[in-house]
């Protein structure tokens, strides 16, 4: 019998001005860019809180807490190569993802490759291992008001053989 573990994660940031909107790991032209102590990436960071949460590791902020300087406008791949290893170091590795972005603005859709390859660079999958997904919060709560982007992830982890 195949051991399996599923993660889920999930993240906000809020939208301001004078910072860059980072998801996936990509750039995206934007007026408005994610405030938060590292790059603030919210795909990224739901992505690695549901590998943590997969095998009851915690979080993100348990590894990497906002308190300490030295992650303070970290690269969120970085982060994530490093959650990848401690995964990898317990015997387990990532058999798929599925997640989905939250935002009004700015249309995703054309950016969602470069992220899915991106994201597979890093993680050493293949790109048909990673589901991204972007949506709208059709002007409803804060992600419909334009002042936060969120992120939802599943994480399938596979014990290696």
């Amino acid at each position: 019998m195949t051991k399996i573990r599923i993660g889920n994660g999930y993240d906000i940031h809020r939208l301001v001005s004078d910072r860059a909107l980072i998801l996936g790991g990509v750039q995206i032209a934007h007026e408005l860019g994610l405030l938060g102590h590292s790059d603030a990436d919210v795909l990224t960071h739901a992505i690695m809180d549901a590998m943590l949460g997969a095998l009851s590791l915690g979080d993100i902020g348990h590894y990497f807490p906002p308190s300490d300087r030295q992650w303070a406008g970290a690269d969120s791949l970085m982060l994530l190569t490093q959650v990848n290893q401690l995964i990898l170091e317990q015997g387990w590795q990532i058999g798929n993802i599925d997640s989905v972005v939250v935002a009004e603005r700015p249309k995703l859709k054309p950016h969602i490759h470069k992220m899915r390859d991106k994201l597979a660079t890093v993680l050493e999958l293949q790109p048909n291992q990673i589901g991204i997904k972007a949506t709208t919060n059709e002007k409803l709560g804060p992600v419909g008001r334009e002042e936060g982007i969120c992120a939802y992830a599943v994480v399938l982890l596979v014990a290696c053989e």
